[in-house]
């Protein structure tokens, strides 16, 4: 992992604030142990070519959401812990301040922020995420300590329900066993967290078909993976993606028969 580096983009949607949190950035080798399963480093080298990409390594940034609602502060993932509590300084925003925290999912660069010095990162807040991921991270041997400390803050939910006045829980299965999005929406304007559906802005996109190693579920990983990328290219919607080039907020488009990126961030007004 690179140097973690502080940063924030904040903009509005709707009526509400919201600002994207810097945490991390990983730097994978191309040695197709997550991207490109059964296929070569040199297939995986061309096609980060074709981006203008190195074709030694994957970046991935690890990305957090705020999200302001008129009586809530609400923290979507907490990335590994790495610069999150500097870029929420930055964002003006106290670790006490943060009323609720919605977790996409239980993989370690996603609730890793939420202890720190084996304490609860984030005191005042009740932790949401859904059932079945709750009982996915209490049986992961790597998340004990984790799961001790915030055991009784947890409240579970089921993929589909409304989390608060602007925030609706979207299940998207395969990465994990009980993985969500969370759709935020104000008035007419909507923005779609849809957490680990996709990794690479580039390999993600273009080839979508090919297995993850992220994936707890290859094959549904995969399925989650293409019906929503089409949904999205179709739909035009603006959407968060966590570990796409921060600040992550854009939109997918269809591109022959596969898909782009198009970096799109609201105006903070």
């Amino acid at each position: 992992m690179s140097p973690q580096q502080p940063d924030t983009k904040a903009f509005k949607i709707g009526s509400l604030d919201v600002v994207a949190l810097h945490d991390a950035q990983f730097v994978l080798p191309n040695d197709i142990k997550i991207f490109g399963i059964g296929h070569t480093p040199e297939e995986v080298g061309e096609i980060l070519k074709a981006a203008g990409a190195p074709t030694d390594t994957v970046t991935l940034s690890v990305d957090a959401l705020l999200v302001r609602e008129p009586k809530r502060v609400v923290l979507i993932d907490t990335g590994v812990g790495g610069a999150l509590q500097q870029s929420l300084d930055q964002a003006g925003t106290k670790p006490e301040e943060i009323t609720d925290v919605l977790i996409t999912h239980s993989h370690p660069d996603h609730m890793g922020g939420l202890v720190k010095d084996g304490k609860l990162a984030f005191p005042e807040a009740t932790i949401r995420m859904s059932a079945a991921e709750w009982a996915f991270a209490k049986k992961n041997t790597q998340l004990a300590e984790i799961v001790k400390v915030i055991n009784s803050h947890v409240k579970t939910f089921k993929p589909g329900a409304k989390i608060g006045p602007n925030i609706t829980s979207v299940g998207l299965k395969g990465h994990t066993p009980g993985h969500v999005g969370y759709q935020i929406a104000s008035g007419k304007a909507m923005l779609f967290d849809i957490g680990d559906t996709v990794h690479s802005s580039i390999i993600s996109l273009v080839k979508p078909e090919w297995a993850v190693g992220f994936d707890n579920d290859e094959k549904g990983g995969e399925k989650n993976r293409i019906d929503t990328l089409k949904k999205l290219a179709k739909s035009n919607e603006l959407v968060f993606t966590p570990h796409f080039p921060f600040p992550g907020v854009g939109h997918i488009q269809a591109d022959g028969d596969h898909f782009k990126w198009e970096a799109s961030v609201p105006e903070a007004k």
